[in-house]
């Protein structure tokens, strides 16, 4: 129990230096050029901490808690989403081809796993 309530905290932690990267990256930094984008790049970082936490699952895994494959899917999908958000400026079919390769390339994993 103690595991899942810091883990917990330390993705609470993380959200909030994720989204304090995304405004720096924003205002002053001038990285990112149109507002949108900020949530776009909060939802891609996010992926990526839900891939860190899928190692520490890994190494250390908890008895009723989720397994690691199921946040590194979730990373996976939170990065293409992100991913998809910032393609639909240039071209909405490229964001389209970005979700349905990672739900194809999920749904691959998962029954390759279960065999």
């Amino acid at each position: 129990m103690a595991k899942t309530a810091d883990r917990n905290l330390l993705t609470i932690g993380a959200l909030f230096v994720i989204i304090v990267i995304s405004i720096l990256l924003y205002v002053p930094a001038n990285v990112l050029t149109a507002w949108w984008m900020v949530p776009a790049t909060i939802i891609s970082l996010f992926g990526i901490w839900l891939w860190a936490l899928a190692g520490m699952q890994r190494s250390n895994p908890e008895k009723y808690g989720r397994g690691a494959f199921s946040y590194f899917g979730w990373g996976l999908l939170l990065i293409a989403v992100g991913g998809a958000w910032f393609l639909a400026y240039v071209n909405a079919v490229y964001s389209l081809a970005v979700i349905l390769l990672v739900l194809g390339g999920l749904a691959i994993a998962a029954a390759l796993r279960r065999k």
